[in-house]
């Protein structure tokens, strides 16, 4: 470990010098009409024959090193108007830019599809980002506009089927996605069983997703990043918007709180299908529970010219109830604070301090159980960073996070008579260091190091000690706050691109990331009540090695992109569970689970048009993930449960006129890989089936056909409306959400497999306002 801070460190201070006397220039990117940062906006000065430039950050904030005298500024924004100054520099200037947004008339030459991060220069791979202007043009799902179903049609990104909200990236389990919103981690980021995500997009600024080499800022996954930032509210006028649709309804207010100083948000959003089984007249159907709400705020306030304040939160729970049976809910909180401060020209810090807090509490009221179920963890969160623009070739990131971990995984009450299980305390650390190195005209590259260490704290928690056939021979507790173990893992990063052309570029990365929360499920779909489960004494932290290389090209003036990218990830110490394991009682989880590698490899083909009245994208990914643990198929090699072989997505927006949007969602993907019985016997005149092999077989493969149009009603600057119109399943496709087995009643010597449906045809539609 001492060896990678010590390169790491000498390549930071080796920094080239100055040839000549410079100064530099900093500031915030705006949006006109609303005070917004604009995220990722492009600053560009023609200097010595050559054009350097810079993106604002994450708060809209840039900073550029340029010689003394005058220059030609030029800020731009996808969207955006660009502005171009002419300026004579002497000293360190503040200097600020407020774009204006495009004529709506001009969307036909807009760019308006997802789109990466200067996929031609940029050494990020796999990246894939979403703003606010890009929103407005997704396809409509159920009324909505979904950024995770959005970022689930790009390469590399599998959802987890029909009724299940789970997202695979890359190989990668449905546990080893950091998802955050406004810098809190989101633990469960799915409604409804996942047929809406956590966000809704009337509260959404900017959307990030790190498929493979993410910057050493983040850590604590082994395969993605989900970035979400919310809107600050805008700081000039008060606004309105929302939407009524047949399955939720939304509503979303903003304004200032002093005009150009500070601005507040708040975005609610509903769905009601119980407000329907209420109005039918038979009790079993009447007294029934099906909905989800969430609630977004956010407020910020300027200081002064060099502090910003920040405060936001959320708050979304799920009601599933029977009668008054079962009942069972869920749901995530978050609460954020940030402190904005730029110290010098130079220089920019972040600090935020931050909590996060996932529940599900489960009901019972049975003639044979009454009680209670609940589950919780709790994160406190304290990170700074430091942005350091250093000169135009090189800009340097350090900071360091601590994260406190609280997690319950049971407390049983009422006529529940199973012992509690004890709750888990832990303690998260990391520091980081990267430079962003602009190496030459052609070659750029980014590189850095993360060094991630986790401490098992005593407590309430017991510690097993297990002999060479998993069975508990010893049981130890410790004083609450005694380190009990502490896991130590250096995340080295490193991508590059070398340009060949103005259109055209090669990419490397190599990614290392480690993880020490990990996701217990031995159930086909995600579940709210899957169980977390932190490192300890036996069970150990994941860890990821990814290499990847790619090509980028434009065509037709930029008007379409091609991307292709490979990658190779090696996996160590991945769980999976023992055949039989109970992972959902109150016993001693270390004793059933097993342990040993995974690999991952594939290729993405991406084409996307990017202008124009037809815009969209064709998506291929072509991958295995597989693994190998000791005590499964004999130790070879089996299908993790998320592989598939072949994905195809396609996507396409069509701007008919002024007035209809059209939008055409297909997919293809091989079944994922699933454990069927390999025979069946009878035991007291019971049929019982067995199993031989797991994940050896396939489910069906799955396609689907979405469909939506909205109409514009009214498009003035104070007011406008629309209707949107969808249909999910456009030909009725019976993708299967199960297969059962059973004896053919016609003869029991034969068994029949049985296809469990959810959908087929849902359509829907949403009236939207704003004014």
């Amino acid at each position: 470990m001492k060896r990678y801070i010590t390169l790491l460190f000498l390549a930071l201070i080796s920094l080239p010098a100055a040839s000549q006397q410079k100064i530099t220039i900093s500031g915030h990117i705006k949006d006109h009409a609303t005070g917004e940062a604009l995220i990722g906006a492009t600053i560009q000065v023609q200097m010595q024959g050559k054009k350097v430039s810079t993106l604002s950050n994450a708060y809209g904030f840039y900073s550029l090193t340029v010689p003394v005298g005058s220059n030609d500024l030029v800020a731009r924004f996808v969207g955006f108007i660009e502005q171009q100054l002419t300026v004579n520099l002497q000293a360190d200037t503040l200097l600020n830019f407020q774009l204006r947004l495009q004529d709506q008339q001009l969307d036909e030459i807009e760019v308006v599809s997802t789109r990466e991060v200067d996929p031609i220069a940029s050494p990020q791979m796999g990246v894939n980002k979403i703003s606010a202007t890009e929103i407005n043009r997704m396809p409509v799902l159920f009324g909505e506009r979904d950024l995770v179903k959005a970022l689930q049609l790009m390469p590399g990104v599998k959802d987890g089927g029909e009724g299940n909200g789970a997202m695979f990236v890359r190989g990668g389990g449905a546990d080893q996605n950091l998802v955050l919103l406004d810098e809190a981690l989101v633990y469960n980021p799915d409604h409804l069983m996942g047929f809406f995500s956590t966000f809704n997009t009337d509260a959404i600024k900017d959307v990030t997703l790190y498929k493979g080499s993410m910057p050493a800022t983040y850590g604590g996954r082994l395969s993605s990043v989900l970035d979400v930032r919310m809107k600050e509210g805008d700081n000039q006028n008060y606004k309105v918007n929302g939407g009524i649709g047949l399955i939720s309804s939304r509503l979303n207010v903003e304004g200032p709180i002093v005009k150009n100083k500070g601005s507040f948000l708040m975005s609610g959003r509903r769905t009601y299908a119980d407000l329907f089984l209420r109005a039918s007249s038979d009790p079993n159907v009447n007294n029934n529970q099906l909905y989800f709400y969430d609630l977004n705020l956010k407020a910020n306030y300027t200081l002064s010219s060099k502090d910003k304040l920040y405060v936001s939160g959320y708050l979304g729970r799920d009601r599933l109830g029977l009668r008054d049976l079962f009942g069972l809910n869920w749901g995530n909180s978050s609460a954020t604070l940030r402190w904005n401060r730029q110290v010098s020209p130079k220089v920019f810090s972040n600090a935020s301090l931050i909590y996060s807090d996932y529940r599900y509490d489960i009901d019972l009221n049975t003639a044979s159980v009454d009680g209670s179920i609940k589950s919780r963890i709790r994160d406190m969160n304290l990170k700074e960073e430091l942005s350091i623009y250093a000169n135009g070739n090189n800009t340097i990131t350090v900071g360091f996070n601590t994260m406190y971990h609280h997690i319950n995984p049971g407390h049983y009450s009422g006529a529940i008579t199973l012992e509690n299980i004890p709750s888990n305390y832990s303690l998260e650390n990391a520091v980081y260091a990267s430079n962003s190195w602009k190496a030459s005209d052609r070659l750029s590259v980014d590189y850095g190091l993360r060094v991630s260490a986790f401490s098992v704290l005593g407590g309430e928690q017991e510690f097993y000690t297990l002999n060479e056939n998993d069975q508990i021979i010893g049981i130890n507790t410790y004083s609450s706050g005694r380190i009990v173990q502490t896991y130590i893992n250096p995340e080295p990063r490193l991508s590059a691109a070398f340009t060949l052309n103005e259109i055209s570029s090669i990419k490397a990365s190599y990614t290392r990331n480690a993880q020490y929360l990990h996701l217990i499920s031995n159930t086909g779909a995600g579940n709210p009540t899957d169980k977390w489960v932190p490192v300890n004494n036996n069970i150990r932290p994941g860890t990821a090695d990814m290499f990847a290389a790619g090509y980028v090209r434009q065509f037709d003036q930029a008007n379409y992109t091609f991307s292709a990218e490979s990658y190779y990830k090696n996996m160590h110490r991945q769980i999976d569970y023992k055949d039989g394991a109970n992972i959902l009682s109150n016993e001693p989880i270390d004793p059933q689970l097993l342990y040993g590698r995974g690999r991952a490899y594939g290729v993405e083909l991406l084409l996307r048009k990017n202008t124009g009245k037809l815009t969209g994208w064709l998506g291929y990914t072509l991958s295995r993930t597989e693994l190998q643990i000791d005590g499964i198929n004999g130790g070879n090699w089996y299908n993790a449960r998320q592989d598939r072989t072949h994905d195809i997505s396609v996507v396409a927006m069509y701007q008919l006129s002024k007035k209809w949007n059209l939008s055409a969602v297909w997919v293809y993907n091989t079944g994922n890989a699933v454990t069927f019985p390999s025979g069946k016997y009878r035991s007291d005149g019971q049929v019982v089936y067995y199993y031989t092999e797991r994940n050896g077989y396939r489910m069906p493969a799955y396609h689907r056909l979405d469909l939506s149009a909205t109409y514009t009603l009214q498009s003035k600057k104070r007011y406008s409306s629309e209707l949107n119109f969808g249909l999910y399943n456009a030909y009725g496709r019976a993708n299967a959400l199960a297969i059962s087995f059973r004896e053919s009643p016609d003869d029991p010597d034969r068994t029949e497999a049985l296809r469990t449906a959810l959908f087929r045809f849902v359509p829907s539609i949403s009236y939207n306002f704003k004014f």
